[in-house]
Order: C-alpha cells, then sequence, then structure tokens
C-alpha cells in the first residue's frame, strides 16, 4: 500500500475531482477530510460506505483509504500531527476534554461513517473550515493563533459528535471519571440552556439534583455554576476575537440576563470590561 508522507505539521486546502487518482494509501499525519459537495462512495479500512456533502471523516496514519466519486466533489482536507494537536489544541484544553480527544485518536472510538451525525453542527463545522481554508491560505495579521482556535473548535464539535454516539459514550465512560464526564459535558454543552438545568444534568448521570451539586464541589472546589460560568466567560472571549457579534449579541447568545449583568461577570473574572479584553487583545 502506497503511505503518503508530509513533512509539514499541519497543512489545510482543498480539491476538486471528477475522478480520484489516488491509489489506496494511508499516511504519516492525521486527517480530517470534509466533504464539501458532491457524491460517491469511501473505501476505509476494507470497508465500503457511501458518503455526502458535510460528511467529515477522521483518519489515523495507519488507514488505508482511497474514494470512488459518483458525482464531481470538494474536498477540504486538514492534515495534522500529534505534535501540532498537543502544541496548539490540547494545551488550551481541561484534562477531561484532553482524555476524550487522545480516545478519538485511539481505534477504540473509530468511526467508519461520518463523524459529525448533527445536522446544525455539519453545517457549523463546514462554515468553521470555510474560515480556516481561508486564513491558512491568506496568511494575515495572527492567522496562526486564528487557524489553531478555528481548528480546536472544529475539533471539540467532532468529539461532540462522538460523544453523542451511545457506543462511543460507552467506551468512553470507561477510561474517564465521573467528574471529568461531568465537566466534559458541562463544557461541550455550555451554551444550551436546557441541558445545563441540574434536574437534566442529573439524571444524565443518574445522581439527584442536590447530590450531585455537593458531588461536583467536593470533587473540584467549584460549584456546577461556576464552572459554568468559566466555561461561558471562555466562549466570550473566543467570541469577541474571532466573530462579528456586538457584546450584546454575545451576551444573549451566552444567557447573560442583560449586557451589564455579562460585563459585571466578566470583569470580575478577567479585571476589565469585555470591550477593554478585545481592544487589549487586537492591539498586541
Amino acid at each position: 500500500m502506497k503511505r503518503i508522507v508530509n513533512f509539514s505539521s499541519f497543512n489545510v486546502f482543498s480539491i476538486e475531482k471528477e475522478t480520484w487518482d489516488v491509489e489506496y494509501h494511508n499516511h504519516n499525519f492525521y486527517e480530517l477530510i470534509i466533504i464539501e459537495n458532491g457524491r460517491g462512495l469511501h473505501h476505509l479500512n476494507g470497508i465500503t460506505f457511501p458518503y455526502k456533502k458535510g460528511d467529515v471523516f477522521l483518519l489515523r496514519p495507519s488507514d488505508g483509504h482511497e474514494f470512488t466519486i459518483t458525482n464531481k466533489t470538494r474536498f477540504i482536507y486538514i492534515k495534522f500531527t500529534e505534535h501540532y494537536l498537543w502544541e496548539n489544541v490540547l494545551m488550551n484544553k481541561k484534562n477531561e476534554l484532553k482524555k476524550v480527544i487522545q480516545l478519538l485518536l485511539e481505534d477504540q472510538t473509530f468511526v467508519y461513517e461520518s463523524a459529525i451525525k448533527n445536522k446544525q453542527d455539519r453545517i457549523h463545522l463546514l462554515q468553521l473550515a470555510h474560515i480556516l481554508l481561508h486564513e491558512f491560505s491568506h496568511k494575515s495579521m495572527y492567522h496562526k493563533e486564528t487557524a489553531a482556535d478555528l481548528f480546536s473548535g472544529i475539533i471539540t464539535i467532532l468529539i461532540r459528535n462522538t460523544m453523542n454516539n451511545n457506543s462511543n459514550k460507552k467506551q468512553i465512560s470507561k477510561k474517564l471519571s465521573k467528574i471529568e464526564r461531568i465537566l466534559y459535558y458541562l463544557n461541550v454543552n455550555v451554551l444550551d440552556p436546557d441541558k445545563m438545568k441540574i434536574e437534566n444534568l442529573a439524571r444524565e448521570f443518574l445522581l439527584s439534583p442536590n447530590y450531585i451539586s455537593i458531588y461536583v464541589k467536593k470533587q473540584t472546589g467549584f460549584s456546577i455554576q461556576q464552572h459554568i460560568i468559566q466555561y461561558k466567560i471562555k466562549t466570550a472571549e473566543k467570541l469577541l476575537l474571532q466573530s462579528t457579534y456586538n457584546i450584546n449579541e454575545i451576551a444573549d447568545k451566552l444567557g447573560f440576563n442583560d449586557t451589564s449583568h455579562f460585563h459585571k461577570i466578566f470583569r470580575s473574572y478577567r479585571q476589565m470590561s469585555p470591550s477593554e479584553f478585545k481592544k487589549t487583545s487586537i492591539a498586541k
């Protein structure tokens, strides 16, 4: 089997093909392949299944694959090494997320079909991939930092969908402690008000609403609400720097009562207002 070798730790590009002209192969890197449009068949490790627009495939270095194209297809490729992942994604993740990402890269959570099932996530991931492709290609100011953050967002969406797969959830549950699973759940669902309700959170982890609050505080030293606020502040920072939302819209999106409440909470955690944070960060 042919082996494709890439000496770059991170690479993003798109190609459009009417016929597939690369023989069955594997790589010396990890690869995310996003189907921008088109249809066909994906042959992966001896298994064949159809692909369509919005599908996302995660390949490890040892995975052998090729495509059969039935409708002209545009692919977006994100190639990365384990070193790049550690230096630019995992360093900024909580320990429980680090473990989930590591498990995602191992065989026991392997997904042959598209790794993204949620309809809205398919749309968002494709949008992020387009922005990432632009940043990587145009080399604007802070393009490396922006690309790393965008890639981190893509990986987080990927693991959220992986965790929604029941068989993968069982595998990951064996590897993570209960508190790690709770914190992971809080992190990836922090913008979903319904899932953040204590009764729903307790039901997810088979605990009583009263006890789960006590349990989280005992295990981490912080309350559930403190964890939620911390995750919201981190999300607010990214939205301030990487989106076109204004501060009122960000406050609403993050579920704060009003803009003044958002300002008060943000300042208490970052010792500056949201607008000051944005101005200071852009000036660096």
